[in-house]
């Protein structure tokens, strides 16, 4: 794994959180924190999840500090929860930016949520903090379809057929 690998991947995660956000535009208040019982309950927590976790990782490969988790509750608009994501993915950039493929190779020890002491390579970390999100944006994705929404494809594939500007399907 290289860091140009990494910045491919976040790249990747940030175009694919771009039409998410777009498909979540029709949504009001109430479906965006409505709860369907699935996953985090309802898209803003799952949201608010994700960007708090990439954040997270980011701070314990040594980029900027996030503090203690994003509260659900601090993000009561779409809106609101966008510019908390263009702020991390701005961290990460710049994070990225500065390391060497051999930086990824070092190891970090952080405490898991029970408090449990773990080791993990920095590259292993970040590349689980890019593809952390492709999980949760399908269960954003289940949730729409309950709520009777039927959003565009965002896999890996579509990013690619859009960064080069090639039909996919």
């Amino acid at each position: 794994m290289t860091v140009e690998d990494l910045e491919l991947l976040y790249d990747y995660s940030n175009w694919a959180n771009r039409q998410m956000f777009r498909a979540l535009e029709p949504l009001t208040e109430e479906q965006f924190t409505q709860s369907v019982g699935e996953g985090f309950g309802c898209i803003r927590d799952t949201l608010v999840h994700v960007v708090s976790a990439e954040w997270g990782w980011l701070q314990r490969c040594g980029g900027r500090e996030r503090g203690n988790a994003l509260k659900n509750e601090d993000f009561p608009t779409l809106i609101s929860v966008i510019q908390i994501a263009d702020k991390v993915a701005t961290y990460v950039q710049e994070f990225l930016s500065q390391l060497q493929d051999t930086d990824l190779e070092k190891t970090v020890e952080f405490s898991n949520p029970k408090g449990e002491k773990r080791t993990m390579r920095i590259g292993e970390m970040l590349h689980h903090a890019a593809n952390h999100g492709v999980h949760h944006r399908g269960q954003v994705v289940l949730i729409l379809r309950l709520l009777g929404y039927t959003p565009d494809d965002f896999d890996l594939l579509f990013y690619y057929g859009a960064k080069h500007n090639l039909p996919v399907w």
